[in-house]
């Protein structure tokens, strides 16, 4: 899978107290464990994630589903447990 660049800016983004509003959205700024992912967009503000208006939000629960930066680093998935004596005559048939 090819690695695709956020094309996103936000130009028409309004500064206010309660953050930066774009798109009719609130955003927040990012928090430190999104440094490093791909969808973190600068303004002069500060820096803001395209995909979560609360990356800190995101983070409280475990890692970010968003993140580009953490991929791969997920719950390992087991295999599924093979009966010994049906995996032996498994074998047997195909040895025929």
């Amino acid at each position: 899978m090819l690695a695709r660049k956020m094309e996103t800016t936000l130009e028409n983004a309004v500064l206010t107290k309660d953050g930066i509003k774009y798109n009719g959205f609130f955003l927040k700024p990012v928090v430190e464990q999104c440094e490093g992912c791909e969808r973190i967009l600068e303004h002069e503000s500060g820096q803001y994630c395209a995909s979560c208006p609360n990356p800190d939000q995101k983070w409280s629960r475990k890692a970010c589903n968003f993140a580009t930066h953490t991929r791969g680093n997920g719950p390992k998935i087991e295999k599924a447990k093979v009966n010994p004596l049906k995996a032996s005559k498994r074998a047997a048939k195909k040895g025929r």
